[in-house]
């Protein structure tokens, strides 16, 4: 699932900051869920750290030491949930880091740490 816009992180109750609503929860919960994985994750520092901040998929399986159809397959799980874009060259794949959504966990989880900042406005997720 490939995580929407939804309104900014709303005061719920008396007292409360900024408390996750349903829907707002279950997104962030989802995306987690797929870079929780050690494999994915280092997958996705080697993309966001290529050149140009995209990566061939034939590019990937060696520095990892896993095979290509494992890499393929958490790159799918990735591209499925909106963290990746994949662009197709040829015979090959080419995927690059969607800011986005990183920049949406970064703010949901600091508005979590940190529910007084006065910086925080809108919430992309």
């Amino acid at each position: 699932m490939v995580i929407s816009t939804v309104e900014q992180i709303t005061c719920c109750a008396p007292g409360a900051e900024r408390v996750l609503n349903t829907t707002q929860a279950d997104d962030l919960g989802r995306i987690l869920k797929v870079i929780s994985d050690p494999t994915r994750l280092r997958l996705l520092s080697m993309i966001a750290a290529a050149d140009g901040g995209e990566l061939c998929a034939c590019d990937m399986p060696k520095p990892l030491g896993i095979k290509q159809p494992t890499v393929s397959h958490h790159l799918k799980i990735m591209t499925d949930s909106g963290i990746l874009a994949r662009e197709k060259r040829g015979v090959w794949a080419h995927y690059r880091v969607i800011p986005e959504v990183i920049d949406s966990l970064a703010f949901v989880l600091t508005s979590i740490a940190h529910p007084n900042a006065q910086e925080r406005v809108h919430s992309p997720l």
